[in-house]
């Protein structure tokens, strides 16, 4: 991330709700940074989120965009947790790991944690989440403070990582499998014609291959 991109992404909120039309936050500083979205894409920041943007940009201070939404109080989600069904679709979705529970037991969430997303609501397939106003007529940074945008900022960061190990070590998995499928490839075969499982090796290899190449750019 560039300099411009880093001070941007510092002004915002952080809540990491896409209402911008990027994945998160760090993503519309950047397209901002390279003049490939406006400043006024934030509902959460509201009009004081564009007027810092403005100010660290130097672009005039546009009204909100409706397209992403309006400003608003700051939202906590709750969890009717009597119809809680424990499918986890909403500790997926959460950016900031602000809900537990376990598959099959019910979810909560953690107060503190939650930035009002909204992320949870359309993955929840018994819709038993809803928002309540934490911050009654205070709307933008209104209703949201720089030592909270740094939590959730952090707290997004953690998740990702994790999010990032839980997969390396699927990978890993597969690949393990995937090996000791080569080194017995008849006895994981119905196919005994020796063609065919020369195909096989030749389609497994090359799978492996590619799974090397994304996890060394470097390797050849």
């Amino acid at each position: 991330m560039n300099l411009l991109a880093e001070r941007i992404n510092a002004a915002l909120p952080q809540t990491q709700c896409t209402r911008c039309g990027y994945p998160d936050c760090a993503t519309y500083a950047q397209a901002i940074s390279g003049a490939d979205a406006d400043i006024n894409q934030c509902p959460p920041g509201g009009a004081e989120g564009i007027r810092r943007l403005s100010a660290i940009t130097g672009r005039p201070a546009l009204p909100l965009n409706p397209d992403n939404g309006s400003e608003g109080p700051r939202h906590l989600a709750v969890i009717d947790e009597a119809w809680c069904i424990g499918c986890t679709l909403c500790l997926d979705a959460c950016p900031t790991d602000a809900i537990v529970g376990s598959n099959k037991l019910m979810h909560t969430v953690i107060e503190p944690y939650c930035t009002g997303c909204e992320l949870c609501i359309p993955v929840c397939p018994v819709d038993c989440i809803s928002l309540e106003n934490v911050t009654g007529g205070h709307t933008g940074w209104a209703a949201w403070s720089p030592a909270d945008a740094a939590q959730a900022r952090n707290r997004y960061e953690i998740h990702n990582m994790r999010r990032m190990a839980d997969v390396g070590r699927n990978q890993k998995r597969l690949e393990e499998k995937a090996q000791a499928v080569l080194a017995d490839l008849p006895g994981h075969s119905q196919h005994t014609n020796p063609l065919v499982l020369e195909q096989k090796r030749a389609v497994i290899e090359a799978a492996l291959a590619r799974a090397r190449a994304r996890r060394e750019p470097g390797s050849s």
